[in-house]
């Protein structure tokens, strides 16, 4: 799947260009493509994007690894900063993409933040359809950003050092790449990433408060009741970032399917016996009852 990835500029309108990995198959016509959304600091190249990519490519699919805006090395695309809330970009970009697949079904798996997105790309079905979108999945998703944030910060230490870490590494090439524009100095000494947050809303003059920020991507609730696209959440009790109530809370849907494990953790899923991803398979079978149905 790395081997044959081509590197690829897709259009986020407005001007905001996003990278990606498109990955064809060469010997047969794919059954469908798939786009695959990491989580916050993640990328294209992350452990879990890239063994999700070769489970399902190895089965027939085309793949393609989008990096979210100032992910992977995008930073030099866009001069805006990236944030949660960048919804319009992520779907425009997944329109794009389900352009390339020829009218071929084509599915969209999330990862934690990239799985709030997906279930974003999902509430936008009934406004502005994707065609031959046929599924969506969101594994471990965030679905209250400010308790996934607060999570972070109570949890392991390793937790919040990566996370933190990753974030201003980010910030520190933005401000590289866009001195006039950024000075980060200040901010880059908070040491837990809810202070971060609250502190970067100086660069995000369309938002009030964090508060406010956090609300524009928090889907609880019954915030899935008019669906027009199935989904699938794949979540598990014990997810250290992600509160359990959260996914009890979420009102049912006649297209929405929640699978929810007693183990799992945050993006986890692993069995070791043998050694594999569960929700790899889980996938692949959801395609295929999908593809059958049509």
């Amino acid at each position: 799947m790395i081997e044959c990835a081509k590197e690829t500029i897709i259009d986020g309108g407005n001007r905001v260009r996003l990278l990606g990995y498109h990955s064809l198959q060469s010997l047969e016509r794919a059954r469908g493509l798939v786009t695959l959304i990491h989580g916050w600091e993640g990328s294209s190249d992350s452990t879990y994007v890239l063994s999700t990519g070769k489970h399902l490519y190895d089965r027939g699919y085309d793949i393609f690894r989008l990096n979210l805006r100032d992910h992977g090395n995008s930073h030099h695309l866009n001069e805006g900063l990236f944030h949660g809330a960048l919804i319009e970009e992520t779907f425009q970009a997944v329109y794009n993409i389900s352009r390339l697949s020829e009218n071929r079904p084509y599915y969209v798996i999330g990862f934690s933040l990239g799985g709030n997105f997906a279930l974003r790309i999902a509430l936008k079905q009934s406004s502005s359809r994707i065609e031959n979108l046929k599924h969506i999945i969101s594994i471990s998703p965030a679905l209250d950003p400010y308790k996934a944030t607060l999570s972070i910060d109570a949890s392991l230490a390793i937790y919040r050092y990566y996370f933190l870490n990753k974030w201003k590494g980010s910030l520190r090439k933005k401000q590289l790449l866009f001195p006039d524009r950024y000075d980060f100095h200040d901010i880059l000494t908070m040491k837990t990433c809810m202070a971060l947050t609250e502190a970067i809303m100086l660069y995000y003059p369309d938002f009030k408060s964090y508060r406010e920020y956090f609300n524009q991507y928090t889907l609880l609730g019954d915030v899935f009741a008019n669906l027009s696209v199935p989904v699938t959440i794949i979540a598990s009790e014990d997810d250290p970032i992600v509160t359990i109530d959260d996914i009890h809370g979420l009102r049912e849907s006649r297209y929405l399917d929640i699978s929810l494990q007693a183990y799992g953790g945050h993006c986890g899923f692993l069995d070791f016996s043998p050694y594999y991803c569960w929700y790899e398979r889980e996938i692949e079978q959801i395609f295929r009852q999908s593809e059958e149905a049509v």
